[in-house]
């Protein structure tokens, strides 16, 4: 079958927040985005060129249909459509806030660009941490562009999204991490395996409410100290940074 005007109409609508919510669903583009993603999310919807499906028959979904690059191109969100486009079932898997205890997570405080999102949740897929736990006003991991940004992480890493500080405030003898110009030198401080790091927003950094609660502070030190550098690193490469060094400590 084809994809409908009113099938391309609905996809579009996805690109707002709201329908997503409503519908419980989200979009996805891309040959290995759409691979990684298939069996793991339920898929409603799933149009390919003939290529992809002779590549691919096995795949399932809801709902399937054969396209043609051009038919693909009018309702894919990217500059440079790919073979397959596919809308997936949301994650609604409850919070379990005891794996803060048992490994390394991550946590996002307004993080606000989705590209920054989705490259965060890139890097955590790629050290090895399984959960983030996200402030309310923290980008929608749904969003197409954080979506296509996780290039696949998304199968791998679970977001939670809900108050930091009252996550935060249930965390009894646990290292909550944080980063700020006046922290202690990440290189030479104590890490732990297990704990929270916590990111701030990209203009703000973390807010004054879950600063307070956080209990290790640590400063990623420019180089050469004494020069005049940047005022600041972009919240994925500073994120980055911290899980690169905790991962090499547990080595």
């Amino acid at each position: 079958m084809m994809i409908s005007k009113n099938k391309i109409k609905y996809i579009h609508s996805l690109e707002l927040k709201k329908n997503r919510k409503q519908e419980n669903v989200f979009v996805a583009e891309g040959h290995k985005l759409v691979g990684d993603l298939l069996g793991v999310f339920p898929c409603k919807f799933l149009a390919a060129t003939q290529e992809w499906w002779t590549e691919h028959p096995h795949a399932e979904a809801d709902e399937k249909c054969i396209v043609t690059q051009e038919e693909l191109s009018k309702a894919s969100f990217l500059k440079t459509p790919q073979s397959v486009l596919a809308i997936f079932e949301q994650d609604n898997s409850p919070t379990d806030i005891s794996v803060i205890q048992q490994s390394l997570c991550l946590a996002l405080d307004d993080v606000q660009d989705p590209g920054n999102l989705g490259t965060i949740i890139r890097l955590a897929d790629w050290f090895g941490i399984e959960h983030i736990f996200c402030s309310p006003n923290t980008a929608d991991v749904y969003n197409p562009k954080a979506v296509q940004a996780t290039m696949g992480g998304i199968a791998r890493v679970k977001l939670h999204y809900g108050s930091l500080t009252e996550l935060i405030g249930q965390l009894k003898n646990i290292p909550v991490y944080g980063t700020f110009l006046n922290g202690t030198n990440i290189y030479s401080e104590v890490l732990s395996e297990n704990g929270l790091i916590v990111m701030g927003n990209e203009g703000k950094g973390i807010s004054a409410e879950v600063e307070n609660l956080i209990n290790r502070r640590l400063y990623i030190p420019n180089y050469p100290q004494s020069r005049q550098t940047s005022e600041s690193l972009n919240v994925a490469i500073a994120t980055s940074v911290v899980c690169a060094e905790f991962r090499r400590r547990m080595q």
